[in-house]
């Protein structure tokens, strides 16, 4: 089933795209979380008003993105752990708890958007990627330390 995109969906395509999807994913998934419309001359006319109205906003968030970027770039947080011997923690630093970290300096980050390779294990200062936007990604430095 071909189907228009009208809002960014990962490993998909971007807003405005039409796609080949199957026929349950979009029956199932997409149509009902209005993530997509049915591909038709009908719609097409539609989304295409909506694609001038989305692009206008998609920019103006972007510049948004930005400037939070280079504030983030900025900051950097600090995560305290108890730790065990040869300074490794009892459990791991997420993206979760990055998140959280941020969220006292004043940042507002979803954890999803913090691109972690894996869970931090062991004390230390890390530069960890955020993706704020499809085209905007900074770095935070984060220090996971031990507590007192």
């Amino acid at each position: 089933m071909n189907v228009i995109l009208l809002h960014p969906v990962r490993g998909l395509g971007k807003t405005g795209e039409t796609v080949k999807v199957a026929d349950g994913y979009a029956r199932n998934y997409l149509i009902p979380n209005q993530l997509a419309l049915p591909a038709n001359a009908g719609s097409a006319k539609a989304v295409e008003h909506q694609k001038k109205l989305i692009e206008g906003r998609l920019v103006q968030e972007k510049k948004q993105a930005e400037t939070e970027a280079q504030e983030l770039s900025a900051t950097s947080c600090t995560i305290e752990r108890l730790v065990g011997e040869e300074n490794k923690l009892y459990g791991s630093v997420t993206d979760r708890d990055i998140a959280q970290a941020l969220a006292t300096e004043g940042f507002t980050v979803d954890h999803t958007a913090i691109q972690l390779e894996e869970p931090i294990k062991m004390l230390g200062v890390y530069k960890v990627a955020i993706k704020l936007h499809a085209d905007v990604e900074t770095k935070v430095k984060v220090w996971v330390v031990a507590s007192k």
